[in-house]
């Protein structure tokens, strides 16, 4: 049984930074991509980045490149997402999601397994 446990939201003002884990078990999770997703009240869950199973290759969504950095440890079993210089647009519930599969992906429909979300709220 596959199971992804997001940690590290808050509240933080903007500029600030948080990081992100989400830690992966019951399964090698060398045998996963990864994707962090948002929703924000009322919008539709948003693709922010994602990592192909070895950490070769990332994709960040526009609106965040430059500012957010995703990353895995295979061996700790453990996927991150550090967000630098974070602005109020960026409050939303953020979920980690598996997929078996190649390449890059932001669609919701691809992924196969969800965490249960961690709240992030950017406000002075």
């Amino acid at each position: 049984q596959v199971q992804l446990v997001e940690s590290g939201g808050g509240l933080v003002q903007p500029g600030g930074s948080l990081r992100l884990s989400c830690v992966f078990s019951g399964l090698p999770l060398a045998n996963y991509a990864i994707g962090w997703f948002r929703q924000a009240p009322g919008k539709e869950r948003e693709g922010v980045s994602c990592i192909t199973r070895g950490g070769g290759s990332t994709y960040y969504v526009d609106s965040v490149k430059g500012r957010f950095t995703i990353s895995r440890d295979n061996a700790k079993n453990r996927v991150y997402l550090q967000m630098n210089s974070l602005k109020p647009e960026d409050t939303a519930v953020y979920y980690c999601a598996a997929r078996i599969g190649v390449g890059l992906t932001t669609r919701p429909n691809d992924y196969s397994y969800w965490g249960q979300g961690t709240q992030v709220t950017v406000s002075s």
